[in-house]
């Protein structure tokens, strides 16, 4: 991660921490409290207080952080080589045989130690 990220005041972070977790309840208790108000502007009500809280965090030490990371990650991700479909469908059967032919050795090895086991004891399970 890059080390450009300056640590803020911790006392404001904390500020902001509690602003942002407040707007969260207050949208989860508004949209309680309002429940017989249109299911649309709840919705649109809970949306904002998600966003606001969300600039909220985001200006914090943590966020700004978070929000680093997620774009060093990003730029991980587009140097991903994905596979093909082709490849992707080739191996998704290759596991499934696989899958399989582990499957029925596991059942001749339950059946076997099964037998073994009638054979020793007397008892059938």
């Amino acid at each position: 991660m890059s080390a450009n990220i300056v640590q803020s005041n911790k006392g404001l972070d904390l500020v902001k921490w509690i602003v942002a977790i407040a707007l969260l309840a207050g949208a989860v208790v508004a949209n309680n409290m309002f429940d017989q108000e249109s299911v649309l502007l709840r919705a649109v009500g809970v949306v904002g207080a998600v966003v606001i809280a969300g600039f909220f965090a985001a200006t914090t030490f943590k966020g700004r952080t978070f929000l680093n990371f997620a774009k060093e990650s990003r730029t991980e991700v587009r140097k991903v080589v994905w596979p093909t479909r082709q490849e992707a469908t080739q191996t998704t059967f290759i596991i499934f045989i696989a899958t399989a032919i582990i499957a029925v050795l596991l059942y001749f090895i339950d059946m076997g130690l099964r037998a073994l086991v009638t054979f020793l004891t007397g008892v059938g399970i």
